[in-house]
């Protein structure tokens, strides 16, 4: 499972409204090679959703997670912060062995 704290939810909810997004809109997650750790995070919208793909509806969200990143991915959770520091979403993977500076990267 993946997880979204209220804040993210909230931040998700606003993006697809004021961009006008399909109903069906979820927010897809998950990872791609690269960055200073070897993965990296990617997020995004989407409206289409594939039998493979992991689906978890939160309140109102829909999240969903091709199943190579969830196995990454399972047990995080998206938060999104709005400080002096920055504005964004982030994430809390329990699988993550190692994180770079910015948050953007991990390794397993």
């Amino acid at each position: 499972m993946i997880g979204i704290t209220e804040r993210a939810r909230k931040e998700v909810k606003r993006i697809i409204t004021e961009q006008n997004l399909p109903e069906a809109t979820a927010l897809r997650v998950g990872v791609k090679g690269g960055g200073c750790s070897g993965f990296s995070y990617t997020l995004g919208f989407d409206d289409q959703v594939v039998e493979t793909d992991q689906l978890e509806e939160i309140e109102g969200v829909r999240i969903v997670c091709d199943p190579k990143s969830f196995l990454y991915l399972s047990g995080t959770e998206v938060d999104f912060e709005d400080t002096l520091m920055g504005r964004g979403f982030k994430f809390g993977n329990p699988n993550a062995s190692k994180t770079c500076g910015c948050g953007e990267s991990f390794s397993v």
